[in-house]
């Protein structure tokens, strides 16, 4: 049984009881591939990321999950946008179930080697090609979309 279940737009969703600051960090590097991880709560590949601790500011949490998840240094150079969707929620098996409250923050790797870490069965650079092939979940994809998008404004939804 998995630590974590990610519901979209499921009647069946339980209902949410916490909402938490939380970042996922968009990382290109030069070739264009995009850091991703498959976590290992769900098997699913994502975005590296997590939740905001007390004491540091938004930036700093990116720089620490990435650091933290991957062993790769970054630099936060943007905001690809802000996901609160309601119809997002995240049953955790502690019987926490959190709406989606993500803060996606484009990044640039500055160094480092690339590690796995508890959280993590796998880390690896992802050519874009490569990303319909990947279990990665819908509100993932909708985060990777907007980041390849490169809009000038970031996204609010």
């Amino acid at each position: 049984m998995s630590r974590r279940t990610d519901y979209f737009n499921d009647p069946a969703a339980p209902k949410a009881n916490s909402i938490v600051p939380a970042v996922t960090a968009f990382v290109v590097n030069d070739a264009g591939d995009v850091l991703l991880e498959q976590r290992s709560d769900n098997g699913r590949w994502g975005m590296p990321g997590g939740v905001q601790e007390v004491g540091e500011n938004i930036a700093g949490t990116v720089v620490r999950e990435v650091l933290e998840e991957t062993g790769i240094h970054v630099e936060v150079v943007g905001l690809v946008g802000i996901f609160t969707d309601p119809r997002h929620v995240i049953a955790f098996a502690d019987g926490e179930v959190r709406q989606e409250f993500s803060l996606c923050f484009r990044a640039r790797p500055l160094g480092g080697e690339i590690k796995v870490s508890s959280e993590s069965f796998a880390v690896r650079w992802v050519p874009g090609v490569e990303l319909d092939s990947l279990d990665v979940s819908p509100t993932t994809r909708r985060r990777l979309e907007e980041g390849f998008r490169n809009a000038e404004t970031p996204l609010i939804s």
